[in-house]
C-alpha cells in the first residue's frame, strides 16, 4: 500500500465517515458565512462613503452659489463672510475616508472598532469620539463578528483535529501495525501520507473557499491584490498545524490519548497562550483613559484662552513665521480679529502634545506582542492577515496620521491667508478644495 494506494484508501475512509464529513461541512459554512461578513462589511463602507462625497458635492454647490450671487453666506447667518479663508475652509466639506480593501472580505480585523470616515475641521481631532480608541490586538481574538480569518485561525485546527484523531491509532489499538510495516516499509511514511492526504484536501478546501471569498469583492482587479498572500499563510497555517498533529499521532498509541493530546495543545495554542499574552501586556500597560486628552480638552483649552495676547501671538509667530510681516501684523487694529480666527492653531497644538503619550503606549503594547509571536503563533498569524487586508493597528494608526496632517495643513492654509488679507472668490474656493482634500 503505497502512495496513490494510500490515498485512495484514505479516500474511501473519509468518505465513510459521516462524522469528519458533517465536520468539513460545518467549516465551509462557517467560512462562507466569515466571508460574506466580510464582503457585507466592505460593500457597507463603500456605499457609506459614497453617500458621504455626494453630500459634499451637492454641499459645495450649495457654498459656491454664494459666489456666483455675489453673496456673503446664508441669509439667516448674517455673522458668516464666505470671502474669508476661515468660513471658506470651514464650508468646504473636507473629509478624510480610509477606503476599504477588498481583501477585508477575509479579515475584518479592527474595522468594525474604528471609524472609516473623518470631517477635517480646525477643531478636529485624530481621538474624537468618532475615532473609536485602540484596544490591543490579542483581545480582538477574543471579540467580534465571525470572519473568515476567525474560522481559519480557530476552527481550521479543530476540523484537523476530527480529520486526523484516529490515524495510526486505531490500527495500532487492533494490532495491525506490524502487518503495516511489512506492507510499507516504514510506519511513519505511511502515517505521513495519510496526513498528507488530509492536508491536500483542506488545503483545497481553503483555495476554494479564498477564491469565493475574491468573487465576492473585487480582489483580483484590485491593485493591492492580497490573494495570494492570504493564501500563502493560510498554507502555512494548514502545515502547522498537521506538523504538531503528525508528531502526536507518529508517538501515541491510543486514539483517546492521541485525541486528549491534541485538544490540549489546541486549547493552550488557540486560548492559553494568547490570553495569558494579553494579561501579560493588560498588566505592562493598563489600559488608557485617556484623561490627559479629556483635561487638555476640558481644562487646558480655557487656560489657552486666558492667556494675555502677547503670549498668545508669541507662539503665533513660532508657529507661522510668514504671518509676522504680514499686512494684519502690521495692522494693530486687524490684530485681536485674526487672533481670535487664529485660535485652532494653538489649540491643536495642545491636542498633539496630549496624544503623543497615548500613542507612545499603544505602540510599547504592541511592541509587547511582537514579542511573543514566538511562541503565540495564533496571534502572529491574525496580525499578518490583518496587514494584507489592511485592518491592522498600524492601517488605522497611519489613517489617524493622515487625518492629523490634513489638520495642520487646513489651519496652516487657513492662519497665513487670514493674517494676509486674503480674499476668496469662486475660484480660490476650488483651491481649497483641491489643497485640502489630497493627502
Amino acid at each position: 500500500m503505497k502512495g496513490l494506494s494510500i490515498f485512495l484508501y484514505e479516500w474511501k475512509h473519509f468518505v465513510r465517515s459521516p462524522f469528519k464529513l458533517v465536520a468539513l461541512l460545518l467549516f465551509v459554512v462557517a467560512a462562507g458565512y466569515g466571508l460574506h461578513n466580510g464582503a457585507s462589511l466592505y460593500e457597507e463602507q463603500l456605499a457609506q462613503i459614497q453617500q458621504i462625497e455626494q453630500q459634499i458635492e451637492e454641499q459645495r454647490e450649495e457654498y459656491m452659489a454664494y459666489y456666483k450671487e455675489g453673496k456673503p453666506g446664508p441669509e439667516n447667518a448674517p455673522w458668516i463672510d464666505m470671502s474669508t479663508p476661515f468660513w471658506s475652509i470651514w464650508f468646504n466639506g473636507t473629509y478624510h475616508f480610509k477606503n476599504p480593501s477588498p481583501t477585508m472580505v477575509y479579515s475584518m480585523g479592527q474595522a468594525e472598532q474604528y471609524g472609516f470616515y473623518k470631517r477635517v475641521t480646525f477643531w478636529a481631532s485624530p481621538y474624537d469620539a468618532d475615532m473609536t480608541k485602540e484596544i490591543a490586538n490579542p483581545e480582538r481574538l477574543q471579540t467580534g463578528t465571525l470572519d473568515f480569518a476567525f474560522a481559519l485561525l480557530f476552527l481550521l485546527p479543530l476540523l484537523l483535529l476530527i480529520l486526523l484523531y484516529n490515524l495510526k491509532s486505531m490500527e495500532a489499538e487492533q494490532g495491525f501495525l506490524p502487518l503495516i510495516e511489512v506492507q510499507t516499509a516504514a510506519k511513519y511514511t505511511w502515517l505521513l501520507s495519510r496526513v498528507a492526504f488530509y492536508v491536500g484536501l483542506v488545503f483545497l478546501v481553503l483555495m476554494g473557499l479564498l477564491l469565493y471569498g475574491a468573487s465576492l469583492t473585487t480582489v483580483f482587479t484590485s491593485a493591492a491584490g492580497g490573494f495570494g498572500q492570504i493564501l500563502l499563510y493560510s498554507a502555512l497555517y494548514l502545515l502547522f498545524w498537521a506538523t504538531i498533529y503528525y508528531l502526536l499521532l507518529f508517538n501515541g498509541t491510543t486514539v483517546m490519548g492521541n485525541t486528549l493530546r491534541m485538544v490540549g495543545v489546541w486549547l493552550i495554542l488557540a486560548f492559553l497562550i494568547p490570553a495569558g499574552v494579553h494579561q501579560w501586556v493588560s498588566i505592562e500597560k493598563p489600559a488608557n483613559l485617556m484623561t490627559d486628552l479629556i483635561d487638555a480638552t476640558r481644562d487646558e483649552r480655557q487656560k489657552l484662552y486666558d492667556r494675555p495676547d502677547s503670549v498668545i501671538q508669541a507662539q503665533l509667530n513660532d508657529l507661522f513665521p510668514e504671518i509676522v510681516d504680514s499686512p494684519v501684523a502690521r495692522d494693530s487694529s486687524k490684530t485681536s480679529f485674526a487672533r481670535s480666527y487664529s485660535a485652532s492653531a494653538y489649540v491643536n497644538e495642545l491636542m498633539k502634545e496630549s496624544i503623543a503619550p497615548i500613542e507612545a503606549e499603544n505602540q510599547v503594547k504592541n511592541k509587547l506582542v511582537r514579542a511573543s509571536y514566538w511562541f503565540n503563533p495564533l496571534t502572529y498569524f491574525q496580525n499578518r492577515i490583518n496587514r494584507i487586508s489592511q485592518t491592522h493597528y498600524d492601517d488605522y494608526q497611519a489613517y489617524r496620521d493622515e487625518i492629523q496632517g490634513l489638520i495642520d495643513r487646513q489651519i496652516q492654509t487657513m492662519v497665513v491667508d487670514t493674517w494676509n488679507e486674503v480674499k476668496v472668490d469662486q475660484e480660490k474656493f476650488v483651491d481649497y478644495h483641491k489643497i485640502l482634500n489630497t493627502y
